[in-house]
């Protein structure tokens, strides 16, 4: 069974990093992995309880989950990631059929925070987005997306997601072999992307 080579890309909330995965996905004609799928499980909490959650740290994704199925892709090995229900922070039944080809894309706001896991890629790739921006596509995307008030995101934003990103997420810019822009349109970063890889390769 043929190896897969495994690109890793990261960034802060809404800085457009998957849209850029997606696109690179398709550009190589692989499958993309969205890390987000493995935040853990709150149905033992109540509801008010897992709203108040800090979802903007490692800790509340089951990385040995990542890493196993990480692990297991980069052998050409398929996977059956988990379903994630961002209205209700639970795990859905069932789960996502994953199957390599030559490349696979991982994406998420940790995807360069834990050194086992970025020892993997052929190539890692960091979304630069200035703040103001990936607010802006926040505060649009938690109303259509997951249901929640203009309130309740700013509250949010404010207290975990930024700080949480100076902390966790803006460091792990100096793991990238590649840093892309999310403010400019997507093409020329994967174009970018794509000849680093090539490079790599």
């Amino acid at each position: 069974m043929p190896s897969s080579a495994l690109i890793g890309i990261a960034g802060p909330s809404c800085s457009g990093k998957t849209e850029r995965a997606r696109a690179l996905a398709a550009r190589l004609g692989c499958p993309m992995l969205n890390l987000d799928l493995y935040y853990y499980d709150l149905s033992h909490l109540p509801a008010d309880e897992r709203a108040k959650t800090n979802f903007d740290e490692p800790a509340i994704l089951e990385f040995p989950l990542i890493l196993q199925h990480a692990q297991a892709l980069q052998r050409g090995e398929s996977i059956l990631a988990p379903r994630y229900d961002f209205t209700t922070h639970t795990r859905p039944p069932g789960g996502i059929d994953v199957r390599p080809t030559a490349f696979v894309v991982l994406e998420g706001l940790f995807a360069l925070h834990w050194p086992e896991l970025r020892q993997l890629y052929t190539l890692s790739v960091y979304v630069d987005t200035p703040d103001e921006i990936c607010f802006n596509r926040r505060f649009h995307r938690d109303q259509i997306e997951r249901g929640r008030s203009p309130e309740s995101i700013r509250r949010q934003y404010d207290h975990w997601v930024r700080p949480m990103a100076q902390k966790w997420i803006l460091p792990t810019r100096q793991f990238a072999h590649l840093t892309v822009s999310g403010a400019e349109d997507i093409p020329a970063a994967i174009e970018q992307i794509t000849g680093r890889i090539m490079a790599a390769l």
